[in-house]
């Protein structure tokens, strides 16, 4: 991922006032991310942590979108679930159901899409190889090379960012 600015993420995020964009903490080191491990930015808001958000390359610049976290989580540490972005299987506490406003008057109304994604939103580094899930199973190995796996989490992500900029 090409670097982003402060602004430009600000400035990608669709289903959110410019006000709630500004309060929007970035993620703790922003200055300093490697973004050459980066196929898309997401964080748990330093400073309200039931507040999330993603920014993913577009086709004409970033779009970014504000996400709420669950609470609480009441699944189970026994049962293993698959994020939805990277297709990182974890131990079901290690996924969680990630839920957007809508843009635009959809979403002043209410109407929210939902996905689930790694718990920590750190699709590409578990795509890497640079983090490891939590679950200590048999894991699945893909024939799939690290940039195809990166363009099918892109391409994931892409099919969950146009529902919440639907305006249909």
């Amino acid at each position: 991922m090409e670097p982003l600015t402060e602004t430009q993420i600000r400035k990608s995020l669709v289903n959110c006032s410019k006000g709630e964009a500004n309060r929007l903490r970035l993620p703790t080191g922003f200055p300093g991310l490697d973004w050459d491990d980066l196929d898309f930015l997401g964080w748990i808001d330093p400073g309200a942590p039931l507040r999330a958000a993603l920014v993913a390359p577009g086709e004409d610049g970033p779009v970014g979108v504000v996400l709420r976290v669950p609470a609480v989580s009441s699944t189970s540490a026994v049962r293993s679930s698959l994020c939805s972005i990277c297709f990182t299987g974890h131990a079901a506490s290690g996924v969680n159901l990630f839920v957007a406003p809508l843009a635009g008057a959809r979403g002043r109304e209410g109407d929210s899409a939902g996905i689930y994604i790694c718990a920590d939103l750190a699709c590409s580094l578990y795509l890497r190889g640079k983090r490891q899930p939590a679950l200590r199973t048999r894991r699945q190995e893909e024939s799939l090379t690290t940039e195809e796996r990166s363009a099918r989490a892109l391409g994931n992500l892409a099919g969950f960012l146009a529902k919440v900029r639907s305006t249909a």
